[in-house]
């Protein structure tokens, strides 16, 4: 029987969105919003709030990752909503189930001037899955329950719904619609044989499983494949841990041997962009596996791209029936040079300097994280080191800005992830210019009691344009930051605590202080700014 609810705009809104399996709302307080909050606190629905509008975007976002559920922010009108844009892009870009309810200037006297009025979606239509203005509070209900489905529905991506001023407030009488899980997007079974064909077949395949394998659920399947295949793993975004490092078909050190040796590439559930040279691996065929037809690449043409559900392809691959050629030589070469690898990293990681190289404070991080840490990544040059050092152990435990590469999620992903996991250790590591962005929330999560440790890389410099740009022309410019700002004063002026390391002995017990404080706690890294992390731009 379909259950009806009344109320004001807020309320019928909060009942559509417990049904979906929304169990919390970020906001920065706004008037044309006031009807959302008095229903969350009225029902005692979790409500947290932040200093900018994009911090709240990137706690849902977070939430919406980790748990593989809805996360909401709400916003308010004008201001509120373009502040919010850079989250609801990276959520589309990392096809992360965020929905944004924005406030709205009243539609009885638009065009005449009301405070913040503007249309809101011609801007972010674009960079959602469906953006749409709810006119009167009856219709609450049947928009929301509408837009968490597209949300959840594969390929997952953020939704939006404003509402006027006279709609929230107004009082409304509607049937809440039934929470529905999406259905499982079919695969053509001849693609997907062809696909598992060609990787038995290959004498040195690689599978690189990326975030939708964790969005999906598919952590299982993907090991089963793995395994049954005798296949190598590499992995990135929320695809690492999917193998922990211990398993004999995780690799993560070995990757440029293995792409330019492998004679198959495997690709699951993340785009061939820019990470992956945009799908050029030589000579080697590719296998492009997503989660839905509008995610297979169109700028190179795959061997095969299955297109569905990523548990069932997977599956499939790990019950193909045909022939299967011996991959233990190639797994033993690859092994080989990870070993090699993994030897040369431990030496950097110990590396006793001054100033202190960026290597080192990933070794000491590793003796400190809980295997089910969760690990966030926001920065440049700083945090490309952690995707080098650091080794998840388990799914669903590193959080990056995605390939948007938006600096700014860092604390707003931090307040997401302590909300969703109150009892693990929580890290944001985050490069000093990315400090600038959201550092202020520090003040949000020592009010609403959510402690967190954020390590500053600080070399004072915008690493990976400094280098880059002087390489090019011979100087830079607009690269400099201030050498040695003390970022742990900022945040114990907040509220939290810290303190500055300049030596690397002192990492270890500064780390340790840091995760047992109990509070937001900063340790401010002084790191070597002629150390930049030796990659290519990747801007084409």
């Amino acid at each position: 029987m379909t259950e009806r609810v009344e109320g004001h705009g807020g309320q019928l809104a909060l009942a559509a969105l417990r049904a979906h399996g929304v169990r919390e709302m970020f906001t920065l307080s706004g008037g044309h919003v006031f009807p959302l909050y008095d229903a969350a606190h009225t029902a005692g629905f979790p409500l947290y709030d932040v200093r900018h509008e994009q911090s709240a975007v990137f706690a849902a976002e977070a939430v919406a990752k980790l748990n593989r559920r809805p996360g909401l922010a709400v916003l308010t009108a004008g201001p509120g909503v373009t502040n919010g844009v850079s989250g609801l892009t990276s959520a589309f870009f990392n096809a992360s189930p965020v929905l944004v309810l924005g406030g709205r200037a009243p539609q009885f006297r638009w065009g005449s001037g009301s405070l913040q009025e503007m249309d809101h979606l011609p801007l972010v239509a674009p960079v959602t899955k469906h953006a749409e203005t709810v006119f009167g509070a009856d219709d609450i209900p049947r928009a929301v329950g509408a837009a968490l489905t597209t949300a959840l529905t594969p390929h997952r991506g953020p939704v939006f719904l404003d509402f006027p001023l006279e709609a929230i407030f107004s009082v409304g009488d509607a049937e809440l619609p039934e929470a529905v899980a999406p259905a499982p997007i079919e695969a053509d079974p001849e693609e997907v044989t062809r696909a598992a064909a060609l990787i038995a077949a290959a004498h040195r395949p690689v599978i690189i499983a990326g975030s939708d394998v964790y969005a999906g659920d598919a952590v299982d399947a993907l090991r089963a494949a793995a395994e049954a295949l005798r296949v190598p793993v590499f992995t990135n975004g929320m695809g690492r841990g999917a193998l922990p490092p211990s398993h004999p078909l995780a690799f993560a050190k070995a990757r440029r041997v293995a792409l330019s040796g492998a004679d198959v590439v495997v690709v699951v559930g993340t785009p061939l962009d820019f990470r992956l040279a945009f799908g050029d691996f030589g000579d080697a065929r590719v296998v492009h596996v997503v989660d839905a037809p509008s995610q297979r690449a169109t700028h190179v043409t795959p061997a095969a791209s299955p297109a569905g559900d990523l548990r069932l392809i997977l599956t499939a691959f790990a019950e193909h029936p045909g022939d299967r050629a011996d991959h233990d030589d190639w797994v033993a070469r690859l092994r080989e040079a990870e070993d090699a690898a993994k030897a040369r990293d431990a030496e950097a990681m110990a590396a006793e300097t001054d100033p202190i190289r960026p290597a080192r404070v990933y070794g000491e991080l590793r003796r400190v994280l809980d295997p089910d840490a969760i690990t966030i990544g926001d920065g440049g040059d700083f945090v490309s080191y952690a995707g080098k050092y650091l080794e998840p152990a388990q799914p669903g435990t590193w959080l990056d800005p995605g390939p948007y590469g938006c600096l700014g999620t860092g604390l707003g992903y931090a307040m997401g992830a302590r909300v969703s996991h109150p009892d693990r250790q929580v890290c944001v590591l985050m490069g000093d210019g990315a400090a600038g962005f959201s550092l202020m929330d520090v003040e949000s999560l020592v009010r609403q009691k959510l402690p967190v440790v954020i390590v500053v890389g600080n070399n004072g410099i915008w690493g990976l344009e400094k280098h880059p740009m002087r390489a090019m022309y011979g100087y830079d410019v607009a690269a400099d930051l201030q050498p040695g700002l003390r970022y742990d004063k900022v945040v114990e002026a907040l509220g939290g605590a810290g303190e500055t390391v300049e030596k690397a002995g002192d990492l270890a017990p500064a780390l340790e202080r840091a995760f047992a404080s109990g509070v937001p706690y900063l340790v401010n890294v002084l790191t070597d700014p002629a150390d930049a992390y030796p990659r290519s731009s990747n801007l084409a």
